[in-house]
């Protein structure tokens, strides 16, 4: 049943590459503000709220209840408007389960955010990140064939 969400996420203004993988319990907030390039992967319980765009690079894998927010609200307003930002999840990316990435976050090619880990600012390409704020851990093996 891929082929039939991505056909109806396209209905609603999605992008959507080929062989992407979005299963049925995945959440997306504003299929207008999604962009997946080719074979993308969005989990069961992955939840992208995208008031601001959201791009998946290929090969990028959004696991089981990770959350991409892309919005808050403006703590130095008395009105407390909400504001956003887009997120970018590079190429060959995995944002492991119940990992979060905030509002203007760009995960950078091939990076890992581990499972629960929170992503606070941009993320370098070929890295492994963990915690709560993301740390570094180590480097990761290029698999892009470059």
């Amino acid at each position: 049943m891929h082929g039939w969400r991505r056909f109806l996420l396209r209905c609603f203004g999605a992008r959507i590459g080929k062989d992407c993988h979005i299963y049925p319990g995945a959440r997306i907030w504003a299929p207008w503000n999604l962009q997946c390039e080719d074979v993308v992967g969005i989990a069961d319980g992955a939840e992208i709220y995208n008031p601001s765009p959201v791009r998946l690079g290929s090969h990028s894998i959004v696991s089981q209840q990770a959350y991409l927010c892309g919005a808050t609200h403006d703590l130095n307003d008395a009105n407390f408007p909400m504001i956003s930002a887009p997120i970018e999840i590079g190429r060959y990316a995995w944002v492991c389960a119940r990992a979060t990435v905030q509002m203007g976050v760009k995960v950078g090619d091939g990076a890992v955010l581990g499972l629960g880990g929170i992503a606070t600012r941009d993320l370098a390409p070929w890295t492994i990140y963990a915690g709560a704020p993301a740390r570094r851990l180590k480097a990761r093996p290029r698999m892009d064939g470059r």
